[in-house]
């Protein structure tokens, strides 16, 4: 694959690619169709000989060329599974450009500071587990680090002092950049307001702009209701002192704090299933990891 798509790269390459499509074709009447000097297009049909897009016969003393259609259609049908799971619903791409739509109306509405103060957001989630136990996962860090950034993202610093007047640092980078290499994707740092085990967890938290200046503030109150089925976690996250440059976290809160939750969503219903799947003696019957 990789052979044939140098071999195509070319433009006088493709050019005679075009005119083998119509038919088989001799050395010299390519040369006269592609404008080119016989030697240049002799070289370029061996290139694309030797990436087997092309074949060759000798007919007295002419040597023709005729076009291979088979590798073609496999980098055709390559290029489309890419286009496919690129355009698959729900997938990255689709997030990606959501984020772009919001991102450019953000920007026209940033002109001044406090631009955005007093926005609001409401996430509603439906928890499998008990307040007690979704508690801990909202307010323990080795916990709150498998689920506390959105999708393609992981946990590289985390401070959670669940207390009032406790201290917040969430740091977070992209989930492929294993060696901290990378630019930081994020950093935030904030305080806790309040808190009441299993019933209410209110904090400030503020993303860090590059030079180190507060973006804005996030004011978030998380408020746990006991249901049959588990827990109900209710959102409330509210924007004050706004920056002119905090455009780009504010667009994309919605989508990101979303995906956040929803993975909060499935580290608890994941963590049932291997409760679950422990048997009467106490040994655990589920070979999967559980990382």
């Amino acid at each position: 694959m990789d052979a044939l798509l140098t071999a195509l790269a070319d433009p006088a390459r493709w050019r005679l690619v075009s005119l083998l499509a119509e038919r088989p074709r001799p050395v010299g009447v390519l040369a006269r169709l592609a404008e080119a000097r016989q030697p240049q297009t002799t070289k370029h049909l061996q290139a694309l000989e030797r990436a087997g897009v092309v074949t060759s016969q000798r007919t007295g003393q002419r040597r023709i060329y005729a076009l291979q259609p088979g590798p073609l259609r496999e980098l055709a049908a390559a290029l489309s599974r890419l286009a496919d799971t690129a355009d698959q619903a729900g997938g990255s791409r689709e997030t990606y450009d959501r984020y772009g739509l919001s991102l450019h109306t953000e920007r026209l509405a940033a002109k001044e500071p406090g631009w955005a103060d007093g926005r609001s957001f409401r996430f509603l989630r439906s928890l499998t587990g008990r307040p007690e136990l979704v508690w801990r996962h909202l307010t323990e860090a080795s916990l709150l680090a498998r689920w506390w950034t959105p999708d393609d993202l992981r946990v590289s610093e985390l401070v959670f002092e669940a207390r009032p007047g406790g201290r917040i640092v969430h740091e977070y980078r992209d989930a492929e950049d294993a060696d901290g290499s990378d630019l930081l994707a994020g950093r935030a740092q904030g305080v806790v307001d309040d808190v009441r085990p299993g019933e209410r967890l209110a904090y400030r938290l503020s993303p860090l702009l590059p030079d180190g200046g507060l973006a804005f503030t996030a004011h978030l109150d998380l408020g746990l209701r006991p249901t049959d089925t588990g827990t109900d976690l209710d959102v409330h996250f509210r924007i004050t002192d706004s920056t002119v440059d905090s455009a780009d976290f504010i667009a994309g809160i919605e989508i990101g704090f979303g995906q956040s939750l929803d993975k909060l969503a499935a580290t608890l219903a994941a963590d049932s299933d291997s409760t679950d799947s422990t048997d009467d003696t106490g040994h655990d019957t589920d070979t999967r990891s559980t990382q």
